[in-house]
């Protein structure tokens, strides 16, 4: 595998109400038709989705096969960044709604996926 595409487009979905698992949120919350037929790499929590995630060990694995572990390189160096870029919105409270009900993260989000799509657009 060459690489992951680089991302050119950020979408947001809507929250989705109550305990739900990643996969059923992807497709409540529009983000899954928001993207379109656009590239999207996830985490193990969307298995069973069209996403690409992850390659794991099987029971009984001690290791990944090298070619395996090969795939999952470019894989984990986007989520990565991707989460290192969560943390930093966490620290510097830009997602200070997050425990708060009501709309302030979608909305917080909103603005950083409009402002990351203008600033790669020109």
């Amino acid at each position: 595998m060459a690489g992951l595409p680089r991302c050119h487009r950020a979408a947001v979905g809507r929250p989705a109400t109550g305990n739900r698992n990643d996969c059923k949120t992807w497709e409540l919350s529009g983000a899954k038709a928001a993207i379109g037929r656009a590239t999207v790499i996830a985490d193990g929590g969307y298995r069973g989705t069209a996403l690409p995630v992850p390659h794991r060990r099987e029971r009984g694995q001690t290791e990944l096969p090298a070619w395996k572990e090969e795939h999952n390189a470019p894989h984990r160096k986007v989520r990565a960044r991707v989460e290192h870029v969560f943390a930093r919105m966490k620290a510097g409270k830009i997602l200070r709604h997050c425990r708060l009900k009501g709309d302030g993260v979608h909305a917080d989000m909103l603005g950083i996926a409009r402002l990351h799509n203008l600033a790669r657009t020109g």
